[in-house]
């Protein structure tokens, strides 16, 4: 009965598990990832030319740390990854609120936001490179290319899913449309607006790394790139590291602006 209570508790949908807990089982998952990373490593299950030890790795962090390359790398990206993922939220944010709240804006730029987001962004980088170089701009803008067409998409996913009868009350209580798009729509999707932004970062850095590999002299694709030539697993792990650290750190940016300016948006979730 205990074991079924235990069971109950911690495993019935939507029940809220204390926060000792979700760290002490966060943890737990995360040393057993370790623990099977070092023993496969220690034992020489897998050679090291593929699976680097993590001391090799911490080594690899520290070097690259003590010499400013590592800060160097990060500085460069993340003035990529959030020059390029502002300019397209800046931009796509509106057009997906118009594009779910009217119709005609819809039927107007539904065929070519379709027809965008289906075209591989790798295919444009060749273009890219030939209209602007491998500078910063390129990078900037397979970010854009790779996160606008999207957001606009899951921003009008959103916006279209207000209901109705929201709008209809404000017209009944005499508000203007100016008034039902700035306090009736954009209030109603501001959740998934945040959520969206939150999804579509992870995609940003994706793109990113890709710009990086095909073409880049600094940042964090260039350095894992630079260690794969140089045959250094241990600076691929570390370059990996890196960046999934940076996005965890800018998820849970994303979900303290949500609670934030959203409290209520918790309550009862």
């Amino acid at each position: 009965m205990a074991t079924l209570s235990l069971f109950d508790r911690y495993f019935t949908p939507k029940r809220d598990v204390p926060r000792p807990v979700e760290i002490s089982v966060g943890l737990i998952a995360a040393g057993s990832v370790l623990t099977a990373w070092f023993l496969a490593t220690r034992f020489g299950w897998i050679s090291p030319d593929f699976l680097p030890s993590p001391g090799d790795v911490w080594a690899s962090f520290m070097k690259k740390l003590g010499n400013g390359s590592l800060m160097k790398h990060i500085g460069v990206s993340l003035t990529e990854i959030y020059l390029g993922f502002f300019l397209s939220s800046l931009i796509a944010v509106p057009i997906g609120i118009f594009m779910g709240g009217f119709r005609i804006v819809a039927a107007a730029l539904e065929p070519i936001v379709n027809f965008m987001r289906y075209l591989p962004v790798t295919s444009l980088i060749p273009l890219l490179i030939l209209w602007i170089g491998i500078g910063l701009e390129e990078k900037v803008a397979v970010i854009f290319l790779g996160t606008f067409f999207q957001q606009i998409v899951m921003v009008a996913v959103v916006a279209k899913g207000v209901h109705a009868d929201l709008f209809n009350v404000s017209y009944t209580l005499g508000a203007s449309k100016g008034q039902i798009v700035s306090r009736v729509l954009l209030p109603a999707t501001l959740p998934g607006i945040l959520d969206t932004l939150r999804v579509t970062m992870g995609w940003a850095w994706t793109f990113l790394v890709v710009a990086e590999l095909v073409a880049a002299n600094s940042g964090l694709g260039y350095m894992i790139l630079q260690s794969m030539r140089g045959l250094d697993p241990a600076g691929i792990f570390v370059g990996i590291f890196v960046i999934g650290l940076l996005g965890l750190l800018t998820d849970l940016v994303f979900k303290w602006i949500k609670r934030a300016v959203l409290p209520w948006e918790h309550v009862g979730k």
